[in-house]
């Protein structure tokens, strides 16, 4: 890897680390701490989401007409004013509203990003996406973990580390990622020069492979929503919970030795990394339905990641290519915003139908769900073949 990739990697994970913090426990604390409802609970969270929609459409704007240095450290300066808020008052009220704001402020940061490290190692392919996504889930196993132990002991605690977290990765952007606009490593803004997308077929392509992401999503956000206030009435602890998250982000690392042949043999195949990854999503959800201890939760959130780590690096590496010169940051804000999209519906929908049918029917519900969800893996490319054929 290029030396400037360990920057990126760097303040990666510095950046997960702090927002995984929250985002386990958010359901918890809305429904545990403030007494409300798994439904409320939900809008709070699609609030969140939706803020976050328009937060990676932005960012990936921005990225393409000011460069990477200059969005990353936009976002990171909101995000750690309205983190620092939220420390300070997170009663109900203001939990909704600085929850949303966060939700817009961290949106800008992920397609920037993504976007960053493409051009920054635009030979690494897939490896350049699956290093991110590596580093984002050593951050969610560290995260989470550490932050059901201080949440176990004070809850209060948990928004005071959050911000000292985040904290150091705004020095982190301060201090190492100007360098990638001054060495010209943002791609050329064709929208100030006065070009545009000539073939809309791309588009057409990344629009409809971001349907199956959206389903994807959906589900899997039942694990920091309806899941999380699932496993408290069983009467697991928070770390206990937490801990499945940290089995999530160790088994991400462990597992890529032995998956990398099946990878490599599947290299110009993405369509088959993408069907195997929800097939293995799909089933975690079985698991789910007849989870009653620990143990089982564990075994799906194994086969979960399973499938994890085969679908979510696909996403961003496929958008890679699909994007025209200079258009990058706006390709990989549409694959975040349709990542933002399915976290949005997903807690809101989740927590309706557990308080009126129970986590068993939803379970049923998610598990055809990531079926369905290989259609739009199917059919994404017919755009571009059509566009050749003409």
């Amino acid at each position: 890897m290029p030396k400037r990739v360990w920057f990126l990697i760097v303040g990666m994970f510095f950046n997960t680390v702090g927002s995984s913090f929250l985002w386990p426990l958010n359901s918890i604390y809305i429904h545990n701490h403030l007494g409300k409802s798994l439904t409320m609970a939900g809008i709070v969270l699609m609030l969140n989401s939706l803020a976050g929609v328009f937060g990676n459409l932005l960012g990936g704007y921005l990225f393409d007409r000011i460069g990477g240095f200059k969005t990353i450290f936009f976002g990171v300066t909101a995000n750690l004013t309205v983190l620092g808020l939220l420390t300070i008052w997170h009663d109900f009220t203001q939990y909704v509203v600085f929850l949303t704001f966060l939700g817009f402020t961290s949106g800008i940061i992920f397609p920037s990003m993504y976007a960053l490290i493409g051009s920054t190692w635009p030979e690494g392919g897939r490896r350049a996406f699956n290093t991110l996504f590596l580093t984002n889930n050593v951050g969610v196993a560290i995260g989470p973990a550490l932050a059901g132990i201080i949440a176990d002991m004070n809850f209060e605690y948990v928004f005071i580390t959050n911000l000292a977290t985040y904290s150091i990765f705004f020095i982190i952007v301060i201090t190492t990622y100007r360098r990638f606009d001054i060495n010209g490593m943002a791609p050329k803004n064709i929208i100030a020069e006065g070009g545009g997308v000539h073939a809309k077929a791309p588009l057409y392509a990344i629009l409809i492979l971001s349907t199956s992401l959206i389903l994807c999503w959906l589900s899997y956000t039942q694990w920091s929503a309806t899941i999380s206030s699932y496993t408290q009435e069983l009467g697991m602890s928070l770390s206990q919970y937490s801990v499945l998250w940290t089995i999530n982000g160790l088994l991400i690392v462990a597992v890529q030795p032995i998956i990398r042949p099946l990878v490599r043999h599947w290299e110009d195949k993405l369509k088959n990394q993408l069907i195997f990854g929800l097939l293995l999503m799909s089933a975690s959800f079985v698991f789910v339905y007849y989870a009653g201890d620990f143990k089982m939760f564990a075994t799906a959130m194994v086969v979960l990641t399973l499938g994890e780590v085969f679908f979510t690096p696909v996403i961003p590496a496929i958008a890679n290519q699909l994007a025209p010169q200079g258009r990058q940051g706006f390709y990989q804000g549409i694959v975040n915003s349709a990542t933002t999209i399915g976290r949005m519906i997903g807690p809101l929908l989740g927590g309706v139908m557990v308080d009126l049918y129970g986590m068993q029917v939803l379970a049923v519900i998610l598990t055809i769900v990531l079926i369905v969800a290989i259609i739009p893996c199917l059919l994404f490319d017919r755009p571009l073949k059509r566009m050749k054929f003409e």
